[in-house]
């Protein structure tokens, strides 16, 4: 069971130890992950069939809690029917 974007942003925000500016990366990518495979109408499940892993390493991508690699994006990217973009922008 995958725990909503919101709910764990609430849970995070609300750990007074937790930055929220330092965390801002990891919820922008899991955010479009998500909305990405909701887009393509696909469970995690579905989408960890497509790409050959497992619904809880689907799960831990969508989690906001690290990082994935270039080639991770570009795989989900591909499952999902979506266009992987990277966008630098000032800060």
């Amino acid at each position: 069971m995958t725990i909503p974007f919101e709910k764990l942003k609430a849970r995070l925000l609300a750990n007074p130890k937790v930055e929220c500016d330092a965390l801002a990366p990891e919820f922008e990518i899991s955010a479009e992950l998500v909305k990405a495979r909701l887009r393509a109408g696909l469970s995690q499940a579905e989408l960890a069939a497509r790409m050959g892993t497992s619904q809880s390493a689907i799960a831990r991508l969508e989690s906001g809690q690290a990082l994935p690699s270039t080639k991770t994006l570009l795989r989900y990217a591909g499952a999902t029917g979506s266009r992987f973009h990277v966008r630098l922008s000032a800060a």
